[in-house]
């Protein structure tokens, strides 16, 4: 049996979710879809549906309209350089975070995305 290698780069990676409550949404997706979560300080959890992971962010204001969608990249200042090549707006340049560093960006729609890449 050979185990097939999953290449995760410039896939999508993780969600975050602008919330109200963190508990409100912790209770609503865990009761709906069974999701478990791990808390990051008074304003953060992460969630898990069994396959991805994501996060709820209370520390900025519900965005309706839809979640940050986070992708994963190995070479953020390539991608970066890819993006505004490709007309692209970095709107957040590359920032450490715990475990990684990361840049936002709004694509040519102006929908605002994320790229990651670990320490």
């Amino acid at each position: 049996m050979t185990t097939e290698i999953i290449n995760h780069d410039r896939c999508i990676n993780y969600i975050e979710f602008n919330v109200a409550d963190t508990a409100r949404s912790k209770n609503f997706y865990g009761q709906v879809f069974g999701w478990t979560f791990t808390d990051f300080g008074p304003t953060y959890c992460e969630f898990c549906d069994g396959h991805m992971k994501g996060g709820f962010d209370a520390s900025l204001e519900p965005a309706p309209g839809g979640p940050l969608v986070v992708l994963y990249g190995t070479d953020l200042s390539n991608l970066k350089s890819r993006v505004e090549e490709a007309g692209g707006v970095i709107v957040k340049p590359i920032f450490e975070f715990p475990g990684g560093h990361r840049f936002h960006f709004k694509d040519l729609d102006g929908y605002e995305l994320a790229v990651w890449t670990e320490t």
